[in-house]
């Protein structure tokens, strides 16, 4: 099964690094966002990627094309130019299909410009800033059990301000930056079917919006309810937030 990951966007709520890099390349403890995703999707033996790159697409495409270089240590021969790699980074034996989906695409169109990879075949989907502890097997197995045309992670973020609890005008209780008890939002990690494409328009299609709004009225949208971790990096403090898991050690995603 093939997993695709949206990385094109611009960026622009994260420009203190996305003026020179797209955003999946953004590093956490030194490693892009993008390898990240990756990483945790091979945990299921998802090892098949699609990357839809845009903004900086070159930037995407030059990390995959030195990967196999960068991920070794090498012998040179400095006179004949002759290379021996070893000690090769075994644990990412993986396809990758870049893919530049266009600078201005939207995400359904992003996705579109795929149809013809990802032919007749469940595939899976996610967005190149969010990085999560979901189970991918059990959004798989859910999406199956459903008969579904997409399944989509559904998730509770922690709210970015305390809540305060009042009534008649005193505060009962304060709750310091709390997991909101209802509002469960897009997480993404999706399981789709090709049927999808059906109701992509063109270029200019946000995913978000007609393409899953109709395909949620016809009851083929289900949700796969996930209480873990996920955390989106849509801010250098979201970055922030990241980066310090990981040098904690207590990264729930890896």
């Amino acid at each position: 099964m093939k997993a695709v990951i949206l990385a094109g966007g611009f960026g622009t709520r994260l420009s203190e690094y996305t003026e020179s890099i797209p955003k999946p390349m953004v590093t956490i403890g030194g490693k892009p966002m993008l390898l990240h995703i990756m990483d945790h999707y091979a945990k299921f033996g998802i090892t098949d990627f699609v990357i839809a790159a845009g903004y900086k697409s070159e930037e995407v495409k030059r990390f995959f094309l030195n990967f196999a270089q960068t991920s070794a240590d090498f012998q040179i021969d400095t006179h004949t130019g002759e290379i021996r790699r070893f000690n090769n980074d075994i644990a990412r034996r993986w396809n990758v299909t870049v893919v530049d989906t266009g600078l201005e695409s939207m995400t359904g169109g992003r996705l579109l410009r795929l149809s013809s990879i990802l032919q007749d075949q469940t595939f899976l989907l996610t967005y190149g800033d969010g990085l999560s502890d979901v189970d991918i097997n059990a959004t798989i197995a859910e999406h199956r059990r459903n008969g579904a045309m997409l399944t989509v992670t559904a998730v509770r973020p922690s709210a970015r301000f305390g809540e305060l609890e009042i009534e008649s005008g005193k505060v009962t209780a304060f709750k310091e930056k709390p997991r909101l008890a209802q509002g469960w939002i897009n997480g993404g990690f999706f399981v789709a079917e090709p049927s999808i494409f059906q109701h992509i328009k063109d270029d200019s299609s946000v995913l978000e919006k007609e393409p899953l709004e109709t395909i949620a009225s016809m009851g083929q949208l289900y949700a796969h309810q996930h209480e873990g971790f996920w955390q989106c990096m849509d801010t250098k403090r979201d970055r922030d937030f990241l980066e310090n898991l990981w040098a904690k050690k207590s990264a729930p995603w890896a």
